[in-house]
């Protein structure tokens, strides 16, 4: 779909098949997360800007590729976010971290905003969002309004499974901001959640119902 970037690379799709089987531990759910997330944040960093230094190996001199530019910034929508999370912050230590607190309202799948504390300079960084469904969008696109209100102007979003109606609402109501996925699943369902889906990515995360 436009506007989406599929990662469709083999070991992501096995992983997430996995993950997908109701039978799948708690432990063993958390953990393939973290993995896929590795190979995620692989894809949504490749195009990165590099300068150079000078360094020294043990045998010589040389002009070295390094990041340039303000450290990134991921940006976790809580609760289920932090799996994603924890596993970029593997890769990418030293980026800066926001959380934003959203519940969708089981009546008007609405997202209510509970919780939001993010860096003070925004502006000039690369702001990852991660969240492992992109559902109705809902709770996606009130992340990203406010963090562009707060200054942000390079965003991309991460999800581990998107349904169609998802990405269409995303890409009208922020155009800008690529989306990338492990998969684009068929539909929603009547009560907003992704067919066939893995179940609800908080309590597969944490063993709660």
């Amino acid at each position: 779909m436009a506007g989406a970037t599929v990662v469709d690379h083999p070991l992501v799709q096995h992983k997430l098949s996995i993950m997908r089987d109701k039978e799948t531990s708690t432990a063993g759910f958390r953990r393939l997360l973290r993995e896929i997330s590795h190979l995620l944040c692989y894809e949504v960093t490749r195009e990165l800007e590099l300068t150079t230094r000078q360094i020294e190996t043990p045998l010589t001199t040389m002009e070295a590729p390094v990041l340039e530019g303000k450290k990134l910034v991921f940006a976790s929508i809580l609760r289920a976010g932090n799996g994603l999370l924890e596993g970029m912050l593997d890769l990418v230590p030293s980026a800066r971290v926001a959380h934003i607190g959203l519940y969708r309202d089981h009546e008007t799948l609405e997202a209510i905003e509970y919780y939001f504390k993010a860096p003070a300079d925004l502006d000039n960084r690369l702001v990852i969002v991660v969240d492992p469904m992109l559902a109705t969008a809902n709770s996606a696109i009130a992340a990203i309004d406010r963090l562009k209100a707060r200054g942000a102007d390079k965003l991309r979003f991460v999800c581990l499974l998107a349904a169609p109606e998802g990405v269409e609402r995303f890409n009208k109501a922020h155009p800008d901001v690529p989306i990338f996925t492990a998969a684009i699943d068929q539909k929603l369902n009547e009560k907003g959640y992704i067919v066939p889906g893995l179940g609800d990515a908080g309590d597969r995360m944490y063993g709660t119902k």
